[in-house]
């Protein structure tokens, strides 16, 4: 999640369970360890895809987080000797600031270590974009309440109704999934995998990408279609452009961290490797320039990240779609 709602989700967590006895101090504190998971973005790990692959790596991990929550109790006791009374209290705070921030990632499509170093796999349980405001508005809110105005219902609240949205974002997620299989099915589109996550800011709308051989294909899907027919829109994934490259670290970790929901494509001489699952067609997230293309060979190169093309007129689009089934963005 970004940074806003982990700050806000731990200060919630934290004002919940220690608020009425150490005050500001709680909700400080659980800000703080919120925050804490994601700073390893700014660990340099060799290469913009080892940054890529390894972010949310060993500080997501529950296994670790768990067994520094004393630790960080004990840290906070010791910068607060007064709420020495309160170590247990303290370290049920950090221990769900910690591992709640880290769940809350895993309710994204990026990918969590959460069981490193037992399982390095990135594993995702999409049910929320990176970026909703209606998860977010309401600890905002609860937390501002306790923060200025000292009203801890108004955070028990805000943090109640975050945690029935999230449910129903759940809820959702398993109903779409079954839905899109079943129009799949019903409209004949081959796939050998696919994946549904939500549309930017809402779980009103979902993005599904699907694999086929050497294609892929993009469909969207409303809760409030009803029996309209999907719009499904295939592409090429250009695995031809893999040729001689399997072994090439970069591309042998971009396949496996995307699952293979990936995609390669040529420009000006640039080999470039996308990740599908982030962003939409055609401007993705996370675009690697991972070899050279000199006459018919391919040579590989030291991997860079292309810059991402933020395409904010779509936003309307995305709007209009939830409600219009027949809505096109071209």
């Amino acid at each position: 999640m970004d940074s806003l709602t982990q700050l806000t989700f731990g200060a919630a967590c934290g004002e919940a369970i220690l608020g009425k006895k150490a005050g500001r101090k709680a909700l400080i504190w659980g800000a703080i360890l919120g925050t804490l998971p994601d700073l390893d973005v700014f660990i340099p790990l060799g290469s913009p895809v080892d940054d890529f692959v390894y972010h949310r790596g060993f500080s997501h991990s529950l296994f670790l987080l768990t067994a520094l929550s004393p630790v960080f109790a004990w840290l906070i006791t010791k910068v607060h000797r007064d709420t020495k009374p309160l170590f247990n209290k303290w370290m049920l705070l950090s221990f769900v600031v910690l591992n709640g921030s880290v769940l809350l990632d895993l309710l994204t499509m990026y990918g969590t270590q959460i069981f490193w170093p037992l399982d390095t796999t990135p594993h995702a349980v999409p049910a929320l974009f990176i970026i909703d405001p209606l998860f977010t508005l309401p600890i905002l809110i609860g937390v501002s309440g306790a923060l200025f105005i000292k009203n801890h219902k108004l955070n028990f609240i805000g943090l109640s109704l975050s945690l029935a949205y999230l449910i129903w974002a759940l809820g959702v997620r398993v109903f779409v999934n079954g839905k899109m299989e079943e129009k799949l099915n019903e409209q004949g589109v081959p796939y050998s995998q696919f994946i549904s996550s939500p549309a930017p800011f809402t779980t009103l709308l979902w993005r599904t990408v699907g694999i086929y051989n050497d294609q892929y294909f993009e469909a969207y899907y409303s809760l409030f279609d009803g029996d309209a027919p999907l719009s499904v829109n295939f592409y090429p994934r250009n695995l031809s452009l893999m040729k001689g490259m399997n072994e090439h670290p970069p591309v042998t970790k971009l396949e496996k961290f995307t699952r293979g929901y990936f995609a390669m494509s040529e420009n000006n001489g640039s080999i470039a490797m996308s990740d599908l699952r982030m962003g939409s067609e055609p401007n993705y997230v996370f675009q690697f320039r991972v070899a050279e293309l000199v006459k018919t060979k391919n040579i590989p190169t030291k991997p860079t990240r292309l810059q991402a093309v933020r395409d904010w007129s779509q936003l309307p689009w995305l709007w209009e779609r939830i409600w219009n089934s027949q809505a096109r963005l071209y």
